[in-house]
């Protein structure tokens, strides 16, 4: 077993040309690293593995000076520069350094290297997803698997950035994280990448005792006020690499292996193969970083669905993933109440409009299910009236066209009305006076709703001695914090909150009048998980960071630039009365309609395919979270130009219908549309 570490050099940086020689102290950056690198236990050996370019023979002079061993490569496939010394070192562990980290800790570096050994895994990081300071970065793989990826890869992103390919495959890949034991060191900048990062290396090493390597500690005590104000152009971010083009070998290979035990092979039917064009779309994921997600071939995308909503700060958020991990330690689930349990209800009721009192569940069906109970039980009546989605459960789902299983006597009890038309509401409320319960709603569909309409329905519904509740899963934490009420002025009696609330974690809340909520000492809504610690440690992480930060502000913004920059698209492809945006800009719902020579349909399942096969994961809307940044955006808009145009060829031909070679996506059903 030798393990051979291997520092990625070469001289010709864009930013800082000739930085990797550059003196710190009287000694280059490279020797900085060299001299850590030397240092760490379980290395057996030391290699720089610098270019063929002219510019190099500085750094295999300098090597050559020393008695450092020296390796040689292509410049820019720097996977095949780095496995091929990793060859000649008869390597069979690889530890990648880059030249431009001075402050490199052995120690840390060691951990990372015993991680991989001690859990046989393929491939080991502490730099992914950024928890540690940057330039304390270190990666371990095991040189078979190294060997593998340089045969391979073909992207010239995976060929650039080495380990690449092997993070992105995480189906075929073990990879493993050493997380850092203090939080909220992600934004620590220990690199020399820029001419700032420089003059500040040089003032932070005067500050660190001489002749061995610095640990990280003592770095980030001598750090002080120090840290430079990050370089957004060279902030670590996830590269959306190439997209599939088709490539979902393993996708379909692990669907034949779940539908043998998993009915539809999802637990999600919005989350399901059902929604996606078969052999044109992943259908399994391994990992999110941010906005983008990969899937189960390594293929990357920008991801416009977040979960159906409820990542709305990004994958792997390192505020929420610290209070997740923390509580960890402590337990889970526990035998009694936690105080997370109060804090979160604090919270809550401090930010919405009708919270007195507070219950949680695990999903939105919970609670709105428990809403409907306990307005039931407060009126002592039974029917209901629905307008938008609402879960699952009996109640509800009966009055759908998915109400296989559903009692008649359930299905009776539930009625439709239409958004925006108080008039259907008022009819249903008339011919069954003194009979209804509760008028449960999204306050926001696929229209936002008319001047004074959300006033209105509360007094006729008031009126009418029933219930307003709002279903605000959606809409909470997305379009305000206190949600649709907060944002329209309008305060419900009861409301559901969901999906948001914990950046991905299952929990969700009914809440409202304390009056009401006082039924919940008789109601039975009780469930073993309902005061799970994770997910309201998760939830407080969220909401305080949504305090915090301009978390929804920046949501109206990106969805708002966003669909503008989608619409111009649509127009210059000439297909305006067949694509077109509803709703608001935090959540904007594709809406297709009927082309003369294709059904709403068919025109869906073209533009999802082609919007795959450029690298953006969509469902029926525009779900953005915080962490989609510019480039996120520019790429959903170029995958929308390149999709459009090939949709607008295709429809010029008569006989699409009739030539179109594939399934066609359906719907499950529809529920935003106005009651038949």
């Amino acid at each position: 077993m030798t393990a051979v570490a291997i520092i990625q050099a070469r001289m010709g940086s864009t930013r800082l040309p000739g930085k990797v020689l550059m003196e710190l102290a009287g000694m280059p950056v490279l020797g900085w690293v060299i001299r850590a690198a030397d240092a760490i236990a379980g290395i057996d050996r030391v290699v720089v593995a610098t270019s063929l370019s002219p510019a190099d023979d500085a750094v295999a002079g300098w090597c050559s000076d020393r008695g450092v061993t020296c390796r040689r490569g292509p410049e820019a496939d720097v996977l095949a520069r780095i496995a091929t010394a990793a060859e000649a070192e008869q390597a069979t562990t690889v530890m990648r350094l880059t030249a431009d980290c001075p402050l490199l800790d052995p120690d840390v570096c060691a951990q990372v290297l015993a991680l991989l050994q001690l859990t046989g895994a393929d491939y080991a990081t502490n730099a992914d997803p950024r928890r540690w300071p940057d330039g304390l970065d270190c990666e371990v793989v095991r040189a078979q698997v190294l060997a593998e990826a340089a045969e391979r890869a073909v992207s010239a992103h995976d060929r650039e950035h080495v380990t690449a390919f092997i993070r992105n495959n995480r189906y075929s890949y073990n990879c493993e994280f050493l997380d850092c034991p203090l939080p909220g060191l992600g934004h620590h900048r220990w690199t020399l990448d820029r001419q700032e990062d420089y003059d500040f290396l040089q003032e932070l090493v005067s500050r660190l005792p001489a002749g061995r390597p610095p640990g990280w500690i003592e770095v980030l005590r001598a750090t002080g006020e120090l840290s430079p104000t990050p370089d957004p152009a060279c902030q670590p971010r996830t590269n959306p690499g190439d997209s599939a083009g088709g490539r979902y070998q393993q996708s379909a290979l692990l669907f034949e292996r779940t539908l043998r035990t998993v009915p539809t092979a999802t637990q999600t039917f919005s989350k399901s193969h059902l929604q996606f064009p078969p052999g044109h779309a992943p259908l399994f994921l391994t990992h999110g970083r941010g906005g983008r997600v990969w899937d189960v071939d390594g293929n990357c995308y920008v991801d416009l669905i977040c979960g159906l909503l409820p990542v709305v700060l990004g994958y792997c958020d390192a505020d929420v993933d610290t209070a997740i991990n923390r509580q960890m330690a402590q337990g889970i689930s526990f035998s009694l109440a936690t105080e997370h349990e109060a804090a979160l209800a604090e919270r809550l009721v401090e930010i919405i409009p009708c919270a007195e009192k507070v219950r949680f569940g695990k999903n939105g069906s919970d609670a709105t299910s428990a809403a409907i109970r306990v307005a039931r039980a407060f009126t002592g009546r039974e029917r209901i009236a629905v307008c938008g989605y609402h879960g699952w459960q009996d109640w509800y789902i009966g009055a759908t066209t998915r109400d296989k299983g559903i009692p008649d006597a359930v299905k009776a009890l539930t009625h439709k009305f239409a958004f925006n038309d108080i008039d259907t509401l008022e009819q249903l409320l008339q011919a069954h006076r003194d009979e209804f319960a509760a008028v449960i709603l999204e306050p926001i569909t696929t229209e936002e709703p008319a001047p004074g309409y959300l006033q209105a329905l509360k007094d006729l519904v008031h009126r009418h001695g029933a219930l307003l509740i709002f279903d605000e899963i959606v809409t909470g934490f997305r379009f305000h914090l206190g949600g649709a009420q907060a944002l329209f002025d309008v305060t419900p009696d009861l409301a559901s909150f969901g999906k948001a609330m914990a950046n991905g974690m299952p929990i969700s809340a009914v809440v409202g009048r304390a009056d009401v909520m006082a039924e919940m000492d008789e109601v039975f809504f009780s469930g073993t998980f309902g005061g799970e610690a994770l997910s309201l440690v998760a939830a407080i992480a969220t909401i305080d960071k949504m305090q915090r930060e301009d978390v929804i502000a920046r949501l109206w913004r990106n969805g708002e630039a966003l669909v503008d920059r989608v619409r111009k698209e649509v127009d210059k492809c000439a297909l305006t009365d067949t694509i077109q945006f509803q709703g608001m800009a935090p959540w904007m719902l594709l809406a297709v309609r009927d082309h003369p020579t294709a059904r709403s349909a068919l025109v869906k399942t073209i533009l999802r395919r082609e919007l795959l096969d450029r690298g953006v994961l969509v469902g029926g809307s525009h779900n953005l979270c915080y962490a989609h940044d510019e480039a996120d955006l520019d790429q959903v808009c170029a995958a929308y130009a390149g999709a459009l145009e090939v949709l607008a060829e295709l429809l010029e031909r008569p006989d699409l219908e009739a030539s179109f070679n594939g399934q066609v996506i359906e719907p499950v059903f529809s529920v935003r549309a106005a009651p038949s």
